[in-house]
């Protein structure tokens, strides 16, 4: 409980003292000015007759990256606590975070320091603990964060706008609070202060708090939030943005990784690919052997020249701009948070793609770089290499108007091009509105497509509902593509992850596959797979294919438009792949011979067919009281005696690290077979060690699947289960 005397209070509570001190530092010339005019606010504060104190965090709540929940009165009793107040979706809370990443590598707790992020959902889907975990990892936080599922703190302490900062001093008590971004200087002044304030009166503590990182307990995996796909249509070749491993991978359409550029830490850094550096890229666009990239955090567009092999960067100039207009040569502009690009043209020009879109989610505009000279609607000649705004007026709403620099978005973060008549319009994915808008390459007019509702100022008009036009419903939709073949567009409505179509005719909103569940299931049916937050679309294959970065199950999944079948996109390095030094090339692993007294299971037959994806689930039971051994990994390997085709493009082998989470072992069935009937081995082994570690063993078994490859569409295949007891 808060110390005696204090009094629960809102930020209001602040306001008056605090603003006092604001106007006085705007008068303030020399650092040292500005240090004893916070130092005597500090004085006046501590002195009050009561403590504006925080409540206490609630009892139940979820907590990551702590050992255990934490106290403020106990556990953070003699600290200076920066209580973050965020949503995960919010970019303003994004751009928060390098401020924060840089006070924590200031001060520690050791020197009296800690920051709690305390996240308070806007949407639904962000209240679950799993989605907020996701983004804790994407986005680096190594500080404790509490949900504050059902917003109650926010509530005590009449907090209103995301981000929200509450700066406490040693006893709970409230001493600032920041609101929005762009604080960074007060940020670093006051909390240097308070730590220096308490320290002269002996009430910070040096102890260290128990914190224990998420991020550690990860499995490599292949892919880490990949957030953007794009496809160059001449040759069917795939560009992802591997947002999490801070790298741009270029693939073939089996999944074999032809280039891997920068990663696998952030950094900002042009030259040969393998210095190159990128600091969480989303958007990418490649055609002719140039991809550009939306390099997000480092605010940056990068030229990625495959010929070449180099990257440079087009536009930005590495810090976050606040510039609204633009009108600048691309690497002099300062821009931010650039989510996505597309290539195309402005509509009274030849179709020739020599403009870049950018959504620009920083500033909830839509952005052009000339890749060559040309004209934007009402606009002079623009000469090549300009960066400036086209659409938005960079207040965040959702807000349509034939003028485009009247209009509104509200982070916009996907873009798709349909250049050719009657639509010739940009699509946006207008995430923090819950809507998809249009802009028209003609004269920039923005429309509204689907979601959201007619006030744009509305932005919780946001639901799961399939409609028309403004009654259908979206809950933060990061990606749009467009199928020109069929005349629609698909839609990733991440936070209800499913995958959406649209007729941009009728505005008819239906769902095209996902149930709702974030539970990685991949069927054979369009509506029994299931995504997690997909963030990024591409059609390929002349319209056969739907690729879907389904971000937060670190996979790219493919949908058959045709066929109506879902897979996941095997991703794998060749001897030839050109990777970032970083990146070495794994030795392919020595598998171990089966111990002669190693049991065969023969299993059913199981009947498939080209592109389907199979399941298997181990399921080992250790003796009683036994434990898998430590720093000797247990491992699985598929096989395939004479039909070596089966596996090509596959995740061969595995580890198991835990007897009570073992894996599921995907194998996805090649569209072109070359026999009808194979047989899939399954080699387990296992090293464990009695409950006193007395005696150790290594024990094999082999599972044998008989398959039978059938043109006939089969429905869903149920998981196969490996049970064994050793």
């Amino acid at each position: 409980m808060a110390a005696s005397g204090a009094r629960s209070c809102g930020l209001s509570g602040l306001l008056p003292a605090q603003t006092s001190l604001e106007y006085a530092l705007l008068d303030a010339v020399t650092q040292q000015e500005k240090d004893d005019l916070v130092y005597q606010y500090l004085q006046k504060v501590d002195g009050w007759e009561q403590d504006l104190s925080v409540p206490e965090f609630e009892e139940g709540l979820e907590w990551l990256n702590t050992e255990e929940p934490l106290s403020l009165y106990k556990d953070l009793c003699g600290k200076v606590v920066i209580l973050d107040f965020f949503s995960y979706c919010c970019i303003n809370c994004i751009h928060l975070l390098p401020d924060l990443h840089e006070l924590e590598h200031v001060f520690s707790d050791k020197d009296g320091l800690l920051i709690v992020g305390v996240h308070s959902a806007k949407f639904p889907n962000e209240k679950v603990l799993d989605n907020i975990t996701s983004a804790v990892l994407r986005y680096n936080i190594t500080h404790p964060v509490v949900n504050d599922v059902d917003a109650s703190l926010w509530q005590e302490l009449e907090v209103s706008c995301w981000p929200t900062l509450v700066i406490l001093g040693p006893r709970g008590n409230m001493l600032f609070s920041l609101i929005g971004e762009g604080h960074k200087d007060k940020l670093f002044l006051y909390t240097s202060i308070a730590l220096k304030y308490y320290k002269d009166r002996g009430q910070i503590r040096d102890n260290k708090i128990g914190i224990k990182l998420y991020k550690d307990s990860l499995p490599p995996s292949p892919l880490l939030f990949p957030g953007k796909i794009s496809v160059d249509h001449a040759t069917n070749t795939l560009v992802m943005a591997d947002t999490g491993h801070h790298r741009i991978l270029v693939i073939w359409e089996n999944g074999q990784i032809q280039y891997s550029i920068g990663g696998p830490n952030p950094g900002r850094k042009d030259g040969l690919f393998s210095e190159s550096a990128f600091n969480s890229p989303q958007g990418v666009a490649m055609m002719d052997n140039i991809i550009f990239v939306a390099d997000t955090e480092n605010h940056l567009i990068r030229k990625i020249d495959l010929i070449a092999e180099k990257v440079s960067t087009v536009a930005g100039i590495g810090i976050q701009g606040t510039d609204k207009e633009g009108g600048a040569k691309g690497e002099e502009q300062p821009i931010s948070s650039p989510w996505d690009v597309a290539f195309g043209t402005s509509g009274s020009e030849v179709q020739r793609n020599n403009i870049l879109w950018i959504a620009m989610a920083g500033i909830h505009q839509i952005w052009a770089l000339l890749l060559d000279f040309g004209k934007l609607p009402k606009k002079n000649e623009l000469k090549k290499g300009t960066c400036l705004r086209f659409a938005g007026s960079g207040n965040e709403e959702n807000r349509n108007n034939a003028y485009p620099h009247k209009a509104g978005f509200a982070q916009p973060s996907g873009l798709s091009l349909a250049s050719e008549d009657p639509w010739n319009c940009l699509f946006v994915a207008d995430s923090e509105s819950s809507t998809v808008r249009t802009v028209s390459l003609k004269d920039g007019a923005v429309k509204h497509l689907i979601g959201g509702e007619r006030d744009p100022m509305n932005l919780f008009a946001f639901g799961d509902a399939d409609g028309v036009g403004i009654d259908a419903k979206l809950q933060h939709p990061l990606g749009v593509a467009w199928d020109k073949k069929r005349n629609l567009l698909y839609v990733a409505d991440s936070y209800n992850h499913k995958i959406k179509v649209v007729d941009p005719k009728t505005k008819n909103c239906t769902t095209l596959a996902g149930t709702g569940n974030t539970n990685n299931v991949t069927s054979s049916s369009f509506t029994e797979s299931t995504f997690n937050e997909p963030g990024g679309l591409c059609v390929g294959e002349n319209g056969r294919l739907l690729y879907v970065a389904d971000t937060n199950n670190h996979q790219i999944k493919v949908m058959d438009l045709e066929t109506k079948t879902i897979s996941v996109l095997p991703i794998f390095k060749s001897e030839n792949a050109v990777v970032d030094g970083p990146l070495l090339l794994e030795k392919p692993k020595i598998v171990p011979k089966l111990p002669r007294s190693a049991p065969t299971i023969r299993l059913s037959p199981v009947t498939v067919c080209p592109g389907q994806t199979l399941q298997f689930k181990l399921r080992l039971d250790l003796p009683p009281g036994s434990k898998l051994t430590d720093g000797v990994p247990s491992c699985w390997f598929l096989a395939a005696e004479g039909n070596e085709w089966l596996l090509q493009g596959q995740i061969p082998s595995g580890d198991i690290e835990n007897i009570s989470n073992q894996p599921t072992i995907l194998l996805q069935i090649p569209g072109n077979c070359l026999s009808l009937e194979v047989v899939l081995s399954i080699r387990v082994f296992l090293y464990y060690c009695s409950a006193d570690s007395s005696a150790c063993m290594m024990h094999g078994i082999l599972f044998s699947q008989p398959l039978q490859i059938s043109d006939t569409q089969a429905g869903a295949i149920a998981p196969v289960e490996l049970k064994h007891v050793f």
